[in-house]
């Protein structure tokens, strides 16, 4: 096992895919979350969750494609383990970052990518153990974009329809996404 440091964060995929490969610098949280969660800057582990959306997968593929970031399809990401580590540089409340979005959030540098390394997540900062397996592909994932047979693969996401922004504040389009 590779010198990771003991305590973890859990982000649901694709964001922790983002934090560790696509250049994700802010992870945003409410400020209670922050707080709940005993936050705060140091080295940490980030672990992909179990839990993954399709609609919250697909906005932010759609988002993140507008920045010329290519999100792996939803069948190749690990969930359920732990990903790689990161430094928590510090809590913020603002940023001109594009990965800013809410009411806080942790800024992050320094991503390290690992073998994926199976283990159960929790809420917050928590110590984390190796275990167990890592969660198998949903249907919808293993069904995402392949009604053309893989043809088309190495071709950028498109949408017929922008999807819908699933969190933050409610399902309404803020200007400009």
């Amino acid at each position: 096992m590779p010198d990771l440091p003991p305590v973890a964060l859990s982000v649901r995929q694709p964001s922790a895919w983002a934090i560790i490969h696509g250049g994700k610098d802010v992870e945003n949280r409410s400020l209670g979350s922050i707080r709940a969660g005993q936050m705060k800057p140091g080295r940490i582990a980030i672990h992909a969750a179990i839990g993954m959306k399709r609609d919250e997968y697909d906005y932010l593929v759609w988002r993140w494609a507008r920045a010329g970031v290519a999100v792996p399809r939803p069948d190749h990401l690990p969930r359920r383990a732990i990903i790689g580590s990161v430094t928590v540089e510090k809590i913020i409340t603002a940023s001109d970052s594009a990965w800013f979005g809410g009411e806080a959030g942790l800024l992050l540098r320094d991503p390290l990518p690992c073998e994926p390394i199976p283990c159960s997540g929790a809420l917050g900062y928590f110590t984390w153990t190796p275990g167990g397996t890592m969660a198998e592909p949903l249907p919808w994932m293993a069904a995402w974009g392949a009604s053309d047979g893989g043809m088309f693969d190495t071709l950028p996401v498109q949408f017929r329809d922008r999807p819908v922004k699933p969190f933050g504040t409610g399902k309404s389009r803020p200007k400009g996404e």
